[in-house]
């Protein structure tokens, strides 16, 4: 396969087939699919437990509506392109003045010490993985922040407070081992339970490093 993959494909990476097939899962497979998998065949990894051999995908298609979920086989990967591989230097001069990707490079900035792994997902992951110019004026900025161990809450408030004031809106998704939940919902923690993902679906728990 094209680059090193090291690891089975992670929730939030973005997968190019070499053959372009995506199984369906449970709803059938749209007239779109064909189209946007012929124009660009790259999916993103899905938090949902696939078959042996298998993992679960997402394709998007050229509207804000056309989102489809399948199966794909482990053996139609070409290269994986994790979230903490992309970054703002990736994108075309002339996009970086877009809003989601003005703000990236400020968040890079201000990352710069963060001894944590992250990297955006959404449609300015997609842009910068696949050179798909997906991103609009009013996109926000979606990361991923990888957190296998349990991050203190006054950090969480800190970081949100800085990336809660930049240009674009961000939208951050910590990522456990075991699950994934909104920094934002964790920092200014309501209640004593937080709402989280997991490929069994969503669930309310009190810690959730501790599933």
């Amino acid at each position: 396969m094209a680059g090193a993959i090291d690891d089975a494909p992670q929730v939030h990476d973005l997968l190019l087939l070499s053959l372009g097939r995506v199984h369906p899962a449970c709803i059938a497979e749209p007239a779109w699919v064909q189209t946007a998998m012929k124009r660009s065949p790259w999916v993103v990894v899905r938090r949902v437990n696939a078959p042996v051999g298998k993992v679960a995908v997402g394709v998007r298609g050229t509207d804000r509506s056309q989102r489809w979920g399948g199966f794909m086989d482990m053996a139609d990967v070409a290269l994986i392109k994790r979230p903490a591989q992309l970054r703002v230097s990736l994108a075309h001069d002339s996009r970086k003045s877009v809003p989601a990707l003005k703000t990236l490079a400020l968040v890079e900035r201000e990352l710069t010490d963060l001894d944590l792994s992250w990297g955006p997902v959404g449609s300015v992951g997609f842009e910068l993985a696949t050179g798909d110019r997906v991103i609009s004026e009013a996109s926000d900025l979606d990361l991923a922040l990888f957190a296998p161990q349990r991050i203190d809450h006054a950090i969480a408030r800190d970081l949100w407070g800085t990336l809660s004031s930049l240009p674009a809106k961000v939208d951050v998704r910590i990522e456990t081992p075991y699950c994934g939940f909104s920094l934002e919902e964790y920092a200014l923690r309501r209640s004593a339970k937080i709402l989280i993902r997991t490929p069994d679906g969503q669930q309310l728990v009190e810690d959730p490093w501790d599933i």
